[in-house]
């Protein structure tokens, strides 16, 4: 497989409702607009964020997001309405979870702080 990009697919009941949170989330509006039932994000050069409209199955999806500062963003987050849970102490990376209006479950994680063992 000679893969281009990737994104991660979130699906949502109300689409103009999460662009506005995923905007607040991520500093900035999404870069495209494909067709009426779909927006997406370039957040780096091989992936991004795709939300998509599916109001049955909508809020099962999960999205680990690497931060810098998670304790940066919590504060950042905070100040837009965006409430992170307590931290998690985990056994690489301190992580902090919450859910988009939908369900969709979030978590941001610090860069791991070694590496993982091999698979």
């Amino acid at each position: 497989m000679n893969l281009q990009k990737i994104y991660t697919a979130l699906l949502t009941a109300d689409l103009a409702a999460a662009e506005g949170w995923y905007t607040k989330l991520l500093g900035r509006g999404p870069d495209y607009r494909p067709m009426d039932t779909l927006v997406q994000w370039e957040l780096f050069e091989q992936g991004g964020l795709a939300l998509s409209t599916d109001s049955e199955i909508a809020g099962r999806g999960v999205m680990f997001l690497i931060v810098e500062d998670v304790a940066a963003e919590r504060r950042r987050l905070q100040s837009l309405g965006i409430v992170l849970e307590d931290d998690i102490e985990g056994d690489y990376s301190t992580l902090a979870q919450v859910r988009d209006p939908d369900g969709n479950l979030l978590t941001l994680a610090t860069p791991p702080s070694r590496p993982y063992p091999p698979a």
